[in-house]
């Protein structure tokens, strides 16, 4: 019994055309929505991306991107592969371990009740979001599940820098355009 989760191609050849440092968060940010937005717009994922940096030189380590409806697998969230395929390339299960530099993660929204649990679980010491608020939903209908009304302390209490509102208008941008495709949103029993 296996489980394999890839990047669509565009992804990887988009991946090896970035720099290898992205200094300024707002550089990190906009590839991730960039990213976001390919995703939808090339048909292999919802419109979501999230990017593993080190907080402190901007080196990339990995952008992932949604696959759940490609991948057949649920929890193939763009924060989960992500998180994953850093944890593969860099050797770790704990992206917080000693004499690691801090990892980053950037993601294009607020992540989900699961993802979230990713984030607490992976290691990293600073969470960089485009927004948190509940246009998400409102906009593209996805259900991102009970969110516990003080995620934000529970970050702080765990020691994950919480970094939110960059480039919130471009990745609403994104979420527009994507509600005006009238791509799948894929809710498993519309949260009932």
């Amino acid at each position: 019994m296996e489980i394999t989760l890839t990047m669509p191609d565009w992804a990887v050849t988009e991946l090896q055309r970035l720099p290898a440092v992205i200094p300024s968060l707002e550089d990190r940010m906009a590839e991730v929505i960039r990213f976001s937005r390919l995703n939808f717009e090339n048909g292999t994922g919802g419109p979501f991306a999230a990017g593993v940096f080190e907080r402190n030189t901007g080196r990339l380590v990995v952008i992932g991107v949604n696959r759940v409806v490609a991948s057949n697998c649920s929890s193939a969230h763009a924060e989960v592969m992500a998180l994953s395929l850093a944890q593969k390339l860099l050797g770790t299960y704990d992206l917080g371990g000693p004499g690691m530099p801090v990892y980053q993660l950037v993601v294009n929204w607020r992540p989900c009740a699961m993802c979230y649990g990713a984030v607490l679980w992976s290691g990293i010491r600073s969470l960089a979001i485009a927004g948190s608020g509940p246009e998400l939903e409102a906009i593209t209908g996805f259900d991102e599940g009970p969110i516990h009304p003080e995620w934000d302390k529970e970050l702080a209490r765990r020691g994950i820098e919480l970094i939110d509102s960059v480039l919130t208008e471009d990745a609403l941008r994104v979420y527009r355009d994507f509600a005006a495709s009238g791509s799948l949103v894929y809710n498993s029993r519309q949260g009932g």
